[in-house]
């Protein structure tokens, strides 16, 4: 037992578990990090990093018979020959789906923030008071003024590429210099922003290094070079993830223990303490059970496998899961709403196009029912918009007349378009629950997931359409295509929910500081906290909450309450 106690567990090593690691072991707590995937250093595990295309036996395509194996993993964007190994595959952890979910996965060190789409937005006022106001889910007990702080704590550290927008439904933060956007993108900016009012096109806010200060030169990363080839692993770090970051700043403190292919069975609870002791482990290659402890456990899983973990956690004091007193532990799931898209081109600016690579594009913060409830459905949605001057080649005839006519590139019109990212409204109806039945190879239940849209999200795809038909219609875009994908939830990669914050220890299993309320040294702080899901990609809305909650505990810890 001496040998496996520390001072803190965190399970998980992905974008808020790297977060919790970095800040206990700066202040000296001896951390355990457990990782159920195997081990993923910077530099040394990026194989494909500097793959030339011809490098790849499949032209960094996907071979039919893998997409076969893999019905639902291969229909992630990432999901290529390039970066397939970071990524779960569909028939070596199965789930049940009451209703169809596609559920994107990687296990490793740094989980997801290896292959993650790096969009950082801060929440506002408007997100956090969203559930009192409109009446859906329950009030978060936080404001944006207690998450403020410790928004700015990350992004100096994580490096966030932005411009000062001045926008009250998307606040400012600690910003690097942004990149340009294109003609035609800002041609659209200045378009929307006269003449429409509350309607604003911005730079999208991203995590990259346009320019690393020196804290990020510490960190041994360095300017990113607009690759995009961010899913591979960057051997520069030019973008943020747990490998390039927070791990390995934790490391350098030797307050750091990292076990790789570590499963977390459950948490175990002391009955006689009132509290937890440890964490229960499965090897993930020799099945072997292991047990190990510490005052104060941090749950970071990702937000599917959080619910799992806690629904997993059972004893005489708590037989639905840890801390479930409330009885909402794997309900009020929600996710975002990314069916709808709409595409169009544009005659103007014939005489630019645009050269090398930008790893974002446009943003369109959310402008319905910001100020006031204005349309038939709840909240709303942002929308991200792109341009790019389409191409065109001469492919008739053969041979040496066919390479000829290849070789030469032909500029047509600009190609537009936009995709929708709305909330989704937390229900009862949509929940995570343990099979009674099926095991997975570690012995342990099978998650079930039952989620689905609603007619809220129907409503919203029909006004993001319309919309944004008539936005592109007035800005002089033509040949204007919409459509609604209907993809299964789950493809958006923006689970949350299911352990959500609140003010009642009735209706909710977290504090205000991301405590259980029936387990004070259990915390959660990845996506599975989360009360409502907002607009906005969440992750920098995660690191805040792993930071300003360790901080927290620390403090408790100090005080001999943990």
């Amino acid at each position: 037992m001496p040998n496996n106690t520390f001072d803190v567990i965190v399970i998980g090593s992905g974008i808020s578990g790297g977060w919790a690691a970095k800040e206990f072991t700066e202040k000296g707590l001896k951390t355990l990090v457990l990782e159920r995937g195997p081990e993923v250093k910077h530099l040394r595990d990026y194989p494909t990093t500097n793959k030339m295309p011809w490098e790849f036996e499949h032209r960094n395509e996907i071979p039919q018979e893998i997409k076969d194996a893999n019905p639902i993993i291969s229909k992630c964007y990432a999901f290529r020959e390039d970066a397939q190994h970071f990524f779960v595959k569909d028939n070596e952890h199965p789930y049940v789906q009451d209703k169809p979910f596609d559920w994107i996965r990687g296990y490793q060190t740094g989980g997801k923030s290896l292959m993650w789409a790096r969009q950082t937005q801060r929440w506002s006022e408007y997100d956090f008071e969203g559930p009192a106001r409109d009446g859906f889910a329950v009030d978060w007990p936080i404001r944006y003024k207690d998450l403020a702080p410790w928004y700015s704590h990350v992004e100096k550290f994580a490096g966030i590429s932005g411009n000062k927008d001045g926008l009250g439904v998307l606040p400012d933060g600690e910003f690097l210099p942004p990149l340009d956007m294109n003609c035609v993108e800002n041609y659209f900016s200045d378009f929307v922003s006269k003449n429409y009012d509350g309607r604003h096109v911005i730079y999208g806010r991203c995590a990259h290094l346009t320019v690393p200060q020196k804290i990020h030169l510490d960190q041994g990363r360095a300017q990113c070079q607009k690759r995009n080839l961010c899913q591979r692993g960057c051997p520069f770090g030019g973008y943020f993830s747990s490998n390039s970051s927070t791990l390995p700043w934790a490391e350098k403190t030797g307050n750091l223990t990292m076990i790789s292919g570590a499963v977390v069975h459950s948490i175990i609870y002391d009955e006689k303490k009132s509290s937890a002791s440890g964490v229960r482990v499965i090897d993930a290659n020799t099945k072997k059970a292991t047990e190990y402890f510490a005052k104060v456990i941090f749950l970071n899983a990702a937000a599917i496998n959080s619910n799992l973990i806690l629904l997993n956690s059972t004893s005489s004091r708590f037989p639905n899961g840890l801390g479930n007193d409330s009885g909402v532990l794997g309900k009020y799931f929600a996710f975002h709403n990314y069916r709808a898209r709409i595409s169009g081109k544009y005659d103007g600016f014939l005489d630019k196009t645009t050269d090398g690579r930008s790893h974002t594009s446009a943003y369109l913060p959310r402008f319905r029912n910001v100020e006031k409830q204005e349309t038939d459905f709840l909240r709303g949605y942002a929308a991200g918009f792109s341009a790019s001057r389409s191409t065109k080649r001469n492919t008739d005839g053969f041979g040496e007349e066919l390479k000829s006519h290849l070789d030469k590139k032909e500029l047509g019109p600009w190609n537009v378009g936009s995709h929708m990212m709305g909330e989704t409204i937390p229900k009862e109806t949509n929940f995570i629950s343990l099979d009674t039945e099926k095991k997975d190879a570690w012995d342990m239940p099978l998650l079930k997931i039952k989620v689905d849209y609603d007619d809220n999200d129907d409503k919203m795809v029909k006004d993001y359409h319309e919309q944004m038909t008539e936005m592109f219609t007035k800005a002089g875009f033509y040949d204007i295509q919409t459509t609604d994908s209907h993809q299964a939830p789950g493809l958006d990669i923006h689970e949350m929910g299911g352990v959500r914050m609140g003010l009642d220890p009735k209706t909710s299993m977290l504090n205000k500081w991301n405590q259980l309320h029936a387990c004070k040294n259990v915390f959660v702080t990845d996506g599975s906290s989360m009360t409502s899901t907002s607009t906005q990609n969440p992750s920098l809305t995660y690191m805040a909450l792993a930071a300003r909650a360790a901080d927290y505990a620390m403090m408790q810890l100090k005080k001999g309450e943990l």
